[in-house]
């Protein structure tokens, strides 16, 4: 049986990707609920055909639905819809899990069981922008970071980052020199009432600087980059 379709209303449209049919009605119905448009799925195969043919902002992805494995649907979805919200769902808790997860580009995951509430604490942290950030370009060697427009360049040519890449690295640009602890770029990037495991944010900066690496090897000519250096026990700084 087909899910009825979505409200027409312009909130934030939400996928959910589960083959289980009690969390998959529930997650639906608590989401429709708090004002986000949302369509459940069974199958990674239609997840894929849907996300082709409608726009959403986020996507609640089993790990393991019963028809693709999750990892490579965040990987293809990722390439396909570089600004969309991807979070695992997963049962399972071991680290090599939630890390292949964030590294095939989803942006965040939660461990089953876990309350709607936190759930919908989650999504608004990912999908609220963030307006403390300057709208001045920030320039740091041959890097540009524009947080108007959302844009990271490097000698006028875009560097392709993900959501949460791009605003780990404006951040860290606004307070260049400065060391930011774990504490406040997990509240400020994520969710201020986070809690529990950040390595999130480590796969997310060690996908940052691969892709600022990359740029470099990419450019048309030598380039100057800022070096984010890891501050053990604390946090990270951007150099000047």
């Amino acid at each position: 049986m087909r899910t009825p379709a979505m409200p027409d209303h312009d909130g934030p449209r939400v996928l959910v990707v589960e083959d289980d049919d009690t969390l998959g009605r529930h997650l639906e119905t608590g989401l429709r609920s708090n004002g986000y448009p949302s369509h459940w799925m069974r199958s990674g195969e239609g997840a894929l055909a849907e996300t082709a043919r409608t726009p959403y902002d986020a996507l609640l992805l089993d790990v393991g639905p019963s028809d693709m494995d999750g990892i490579n649907i965040a990987r293809t979805l990722r390439a396909r819809l570089p600004d969309l919200l991807i979070i695992i769902l997963t049962a399972r808790t071991d680290d090599i899990d939630v890390i292949a997860g964030l590294d095939a580009g989803a942006d965040d995951y939660l461990v089953k069981p876990f309350s709607l509430t936190v759930l919908l604490a989650r999504l608004r942290a990912h999908l609220r922008r963030n307006t403390t950030t300057p709208a001045v370009p920030l320039q740091l060697g041959d890097l540009v970071v524009d947080t108007a427009a959302r844009r990271c360049t490097l000698h006028g040519t875009d560097v392709p980052l993900r959501p949460k890449e791009f605003e780990l690295l404006a951040l860290l640009a606004h307070h260049a020199g400065q060391a930011v602890s774990r504490e406040t770029l997990m509240a400020d990037v994520w969710d201020e009432n986070w809690f529990g495991s950040t390595k999130t944010l480590d796969v997310t900066m060690a996908s940052l600087r691969r892709r600022l690496t990359e740029a470099t090897h990419t450019a048309s000519r030598p380039a100057l980059l800022p070096r984010i250096t890891t501050l053990r026990g604390h946090g990270y700084r951007l150099e000047s």
